[in-house]
């Protein structure tokens, strides 16, 4: 579904990524992972149209994305979630909802208000409430529901449990199994290897700009060199 290709993009003379080049499924969760400052972010965010690439390819459902805007990135049904949340304060959660709709997809799933609100049971008891006045977990899925109501058919989720109590971050695990079982292609970046290891298919490590890892989760678990080398703080 998502095909990147010897990738590389800067920040002024900062040569952040570094020909980068990976595939990620129908229906798969991939788990991009790497220290701060590694490339995370700005893999997804040159995917969304957000950073532009220097050079390289990037394929979307068939759709070559290189040169496009972030708003038209998004009408191909590839949604984004950022590390910064960045709700609509003065709207309520509800409010926020309706913002992200766009129509139905084919090969889609097709997400509604109250599915949602079953989806995040936090949320439905906060749906009158300004985004603004709620916590910054329920913020962090009320950003993934907003992003949902768009009807994507992938969705970059940058640093989902970043900044969470464990016990958010074991809901919003759930959640994104919730998402993988109806068949949603996932591309997160991630820090926690715990939270990674719970809901992702493979994984991706990603160290200055670039790939220096690929595998199941299950070798990377068992491979303690590898995350010495480019996990550990």
């Amino acid at each position: 579904m998502l095909e990147i290709s010897a990738l590389h993009s800067y920040y002024g003379r900062a040569h952040i990524l570094d020909d980068v080049t990976f595939t990620v499924g129908w229906g798969e969760v991939l788990a991009l992972l790497g220290r701060n400052g590694a490339g995370k972010s700005t893999t997804l965010k040159t995917i969304m149209g957000l950073v532009p690439a220097a050079k390289g390819w990037i394929s979307f459902d068939g759709h070559d994305l290189i040169g496009r805007a972030p708003h038209q990135i998004a009408r191909l049904g590839l949604g984004y979630v950022p590390e910064e949340r960045r709700v609509f304060a003065d709207l309520t959660v509800a409010e926020n909802l309706e913002v992200g709709r766009q129509p139905p997809r084919k090969r889609a799933p097709h997400w509604t208000p109250e599915r949602l609100f079953a989806l995040f049971p936090n949320l439905a008891e906060l749906r009158t409430r300004p985004a603004g006045q709620i916590s910054g977990g329920e913020q962090q899925m009320l950003t993934i529901a907003r992003t949902l109501m768009g009807n994507p058919r992938a969705i970059l989720l940058d640093e989902p449990s970043e900044g969470l109590a464990p016990v958010i971050v074991e809901q919003m695990a759930a959640t994104i199994e919730e998402l993988k079982r109806d068949g949603l292609t996932v591309l997160l970046s991630e820090q926690n290897l715990h939270f990674a290891s719970a809901i992702a298919n493979r994984a991706l490590i990603i160290e200055k700009g670039k790939i220096r890892y690929q595998g199941t989760l299950a070798e990377l678990t068992a491979d303690e060199a590898v995350r010495a080398a480019y996990l550990t703080v």
